[in-house]
């Protein structure tokens, strides 16, 4: 797996693959790419520092963190 942000376009990329991306979707500020068979090789989060921030102080409190 391999984590990116770029401050740049304030996007969060996980990769969770090196597998080929056959076509994505997008919901909500989350683009999830995946294989032919529907699996997903990465995610890419808009607003990836809002996520970020959001994520290390739920997981401070002991709080489910979630994917947008």
């Amino acid at each position: 797996m391999e984590i990116k942000y770029s401050s740049e376009v304030d996007i969060l990329t996980v990769r969770l693959s090196d597998a080929t991306v056959d076509y994505a979707e997008e919901s909500d500020g989350l683009i999830t790419h995946l294989t032919a068979a529907g699996k997903p090789v990465m995610f890419e989060i808009q607003g990836g520092r809002e996520f970020l921030l959001g994520s290390i102080t739920s997981m401070v409190k002991g709080e489910e963190v979630t994917l947008p």
